[in-house]
C-alpha cells in the first residue's frame, strides 16, 4: 500500500497564500484583515490616479474636482470639457455600481468570495487600460476610452472596499482620511487639564486609529511616486504590476470559483 504524499514545501506555501488571500477578502471583517487589504489597494489607487495623471491628463480617483472642473467650463462655454467631465462621472458611478451588483449576485452563488469578483475585474481592467494605451497618442476616441476606464476602476474599487470594510476604509482618495488624521490629532494636543477630576469624560485620541490611517496615506502617497516614475518611463504598460497586485488579492478566491 503506497504511504499517502506529503505536501511539498511549495505546496504549503501555496495553500497558506490562498488562505490568506480568502482571509482578506472575508466577509467576517477584522482589523487585521483591513489593513492587509487597505495599505496594497491605497497603493493601488495611489499609483494609478498619479499615473493617469501623465496617461491621460487629468486624475481619476476622485469627483470633487472631475464636477468642480466640469462646472468652470460650463461658464466660460467649454461644452466639450463638461461633456468630458460629465463621462467621467458616469463611469466612476458605474464601477460603483457594478461592484455592488457584483457583490451582492455573489452572496446569493458563491458566499464569502464575491468580493474576488469586483476586484478580480479590476485587475482585468487595469491590464485592458495597458493594452490600450498605445492607441490613444493616435485617437482622441481611445483617449475618451482610457479616462472612462480609469474613472470606472476607481469607483469599482472604492464601492468594493467601502462596501468590505463597512465604510471604514476609502482608498481612491484621501479627504476623508486626511480629515480624520486631524480630527485624532486636535484630540491627541488637546488640553485635558480642567477636565481631570470633574467627572468629564478625558478627550483622548484613537492613537491606534491615528497609526493606522497615516499607513494609508503615506501608501497612498507612496503609490503616487512609484505610480508617477512608473508610468513616465515605461508607459502604459507599468498598470501591468499593479493589475497583478490586486489578482494576488482577488486570484486564489476566484480561482476557487471556477474550479468548484
Amino acid at each position: 500500500m503506497n504511504a499517502p504524499v506529503k505536501p511539498t514545501g511549495y505546496r504549503k506555501l501555496a495553500a497558506r497564500y490562498s488562505d490568506l488571500a480568502a482571509g482578506i477578502l472575508a466577509p467576517e471583517r477584522t482589523p487585521l484583515a483591513d489593513v492587509w487589504l487597505g495599505l496594497p489597494m491605497t497603493f493601488v489607487a495611489g499609483a494609478t490616479n498619479a499615473g493617469g495623471l501623465l496617461a491621460v491628463g487629468q486624475y481619476t480617483s476622485h469627483m470633487s474636482g472631475i464636477i468642480s472642473s466640469a462646472a468652470d467650463h460650463a461658464v466660460v462655454g467649454a461644452m466639450d470639457l463638461v461633456l468630458a467631465g460629465g463621462g467621467a462621472l458616469i463611469a466612476f458611478v458605474a464601477g460603483a455600481a457594478t461592484s455592488a451588483i457584483l457583490v451582492n449576485w455573489g452572496r446569493l452563488h458563491v458566499a464569502g468570495r464575491e468580493y474576488s469578483l469586483p476586484l478580480t475585474l479590476e485587475a482585468l481592467l487595469l491590464l485592458a487600460f495597458g493594452l490600450l494605451g498605445s492607441y490613444t497618442r493616435h485617437s482622441t476616441l481611445a483617449l475618451g476610452m482610457e479616462v472612462a476606464v480609469l474613472c470606472f476602476i476607481m469607483g469599482l474599487q472604492n464601492a468594493t472596499v467601502t462596501k468590505m470594510s463597512g465604510a471604514k476604509i476609502r482608498t481612491t482618495h484621501m479627504t476623508g482620511i486626511v480629515t480624520d488624521i486631524g480630527i485624532e490629532l486636535g484630540k491627541l494636543f488637546y488640553s485635558n487639564r480642567r477636565r481631570r477630576g470633574s467627572g468629564v469624560p478625558l478627550v483622548l485620541a484613537d492613537r491606534e486609529k491615528l497609526k493606522l490611517l497615516s499607513y494609508f496615506l503615506a501608501c497612498f502617497f507612496g503609490g503616487g511616486i512609484v505610480g508617477a516614475v512608473g508610468f513616465s518611463y515605461v508607459g502604459f504598460v507599468f498598470s501591468v504590476p499593479l493589475a497583478l497586485l490586486v489578482l494576488a488579492l482577488a486570484g486564489p478566491s476566484a480561482l476557487r470559483i471556477l474550479l468548484r
